[in-house]
């Protein structure tokens, strides 16, 4: 009779998880630092050492087991990251244009994404070589935009009609990739039995290494989903630099900017923006603007 099945986490283990649950199976996703980390003792490593070493520990209970994303929070990871890799090509295309024109000492400088392609024809005009050589990425990168204006239409369309993520998107500096993003990456809000664990779980909390009269405090342990911590730590930037609406928030993380600098203070809002955003999930209350601080 099978107790348990442990499954280190990987790009194909939710599928697996997902079809062995579907049998009646036990199953536990293992999370792949600490697995990693105890099977690295090992001299000799085969496949069958590693399952006999995965089956020690689900037996000794020395693991951290993983949530296992639901099939619409994967669903909303595919669009995010055909968002992302779109909208990464388009700029590398970008860059390279760039790169390019300035062996020839044109300067695009700052420039908006509407006006680009027209500024590079201009400094382009009159060296037949360049604009032919230039033309096929141009077009390349009007198609890439193109495609990505769709993607980000389809983001805003699933948000709208999405009530969680309309809750969210109550916040200053909460747009629909963010809530998209953190809807994806939290799923379940129940997964959590408080909300700040939520930081330590996106890697938003200090890393320390404490060993007899060593204690070193160093920055952010990176652990966790990255796109939510990346996403989070952008609208923090929003928050700070670009947000007109004074909330306490900002108002807090202004506090923060005077005494530890912006980068740190972006780093500390995005933290307590992912706490708050997960209590206002579970409570299902709206973001408060005029709280008392």
């Amino acid at each position: 009779m099978v107790e348990a099945i442990g499954i280190e986490a990987g790009p194909l283990s939710q599928w697996l998880h997902k079809s062995l649950i579907d049998l009646g199976l036990p199953v536990v996703l293992m999370e792949t630092r600490q697995v990693k980390a105890a099977l690295k003792a090992a001299p000799v490593k085969t496949d069958r050492r590693d399952a006999a070493g995965l089956a020690r520990l689900l037996q000794m209970g020395w693991f951290r087991p993983v949530h296992c994303k639901s099939l619409s929070a994967q669903e909303l990871r595919v669009l995010l990251g055909a968002r992302r890799s779109v909208q990464d090509a388009a700029i590398n295309i970008e860059m390279s244009i760039r790169g390019m024109l300035r062996n020839f000492g044109l300067r695009l400088g700052r420039i908006g994404k509407v006006s680009f392609e027209d500024r590079v024809r201009e400094l382009t005009e009159g060296n037949k070589l360049i604009q032919l050589s230039i033309e096929p990425m141009l077009r390349a990168r009007a198609a890439l935009r193109s495609e990505l204006v769709r993607l980000e239409r389809m983001a805003r369309d699933i948000t709208r009609e999405d009530p969680v993520c309309r809750l969210l998107m109550t916040m200053p500096g909460i747009g629909s990739v963010v809530a998209l993003t953190v809807r994806s990456s939290i799923d379940d809000p129940g997964r959590f039995r408080r909300s700040k664990d939520v930081g330590p779980a996106i890697g938003l909390t200090p890393r320390r290494y404490q060993s007899g009269e060593t204690d070193i405090v160093g920055g952010i342990t990176k652990a966790g989903d990255l796109d939510m911590r990346t996403a989070l730590y952008q609208a923090a930037t929003v928050v700070i630099h670009r947000s007109k609406k004074q909330t306490w928030l900002r108002a807090w993380a202004e506090r923060v900017v005077r005494r530890r600098g912006a980068k740190r203070a972006a780093v500390a809002l995005a933290r307590r923006m992912g706490v708050i955003l997960h209590r206002m999930w579970v409570d299902n209350r709206e973001f408060q603007a005029a709280r008392q601080i």
